[in-house]
């Protein structure tokens, strides 16, 4: 089985993708290693902020990475902001079956009363070097846009309202 785990940044898809780790013994691919080893090895010009043209680099080669997986009848979590919201297109019925996507969402009320958390809590597994661009503006607007394109896509999203609390069984 394979497992996607997207959504707005600071939402904690890394963590939830360490604890499914954790519990499953599922390894995981972060999308954002991937991104910076093809950034730092100089096989794209593009930069860590050129988030657009980055799912278009990027999602050809982590379509086919699940795809062999699946082929191999190999477990992964593939976790990351640059999984596009018509993944589902990618991918014939017999590789469809073994995947999972969750995409996580915090509500504005969420924000609102938790941003002091989101920001404690940034770094629980990865270490963030630059933080200082996360604003609960910025939060804010990027789980208004997700939350918009999960909903005009029509795909799974898990929302993040009062308290957060996500528990997954695989």
């Amino acid at each position: 089985m394979v497992v996607l785990i997207t959504g707005a940044s600071h939402t904690g898809k890394t963590a939830l993708a360490q604890k499914l780790l954790e519990k499953y013994k599922y390894p995981y691919l972060s999308i954002d290693h991937l991104k910076m080893g093809l950034i730092r090895s100089g096989n794209t010009k593009l930069t860590p902020i050129d988030d657009n043209k980055l799912t278009e680099y990027l999602w050809p080669i982590v379509r086919e990475m699940i795809k062999t997986a699946i082929e191999n009848d190999q477990n992964l979590i593939v976790e990351g902001c640059y999984i596009p919201f018509d993944w589902e297109k990618s991918f014939d019925k017999e590789y469809l079956k073994d995947i999972k996507y969750y995409c996580l969402v915090m509500s504005e009320k969420y924000i609102l009363n938790h941003f002091t958390d989101i920001k404690a809590y940034a770094s629980v597994i990865e270490n963030r070097l630059d933080d200082e661009w996360c604003t609960q503006e910025s939060v804010l607007e990027d789980n208004r846009e997700v939350l918009s394109l999960v909903q005009k896509h029509k795909v799974n999203y898990i929302l993040i309202d009062d308290d957060y609390k996500i528990d997954i069984d695989l």
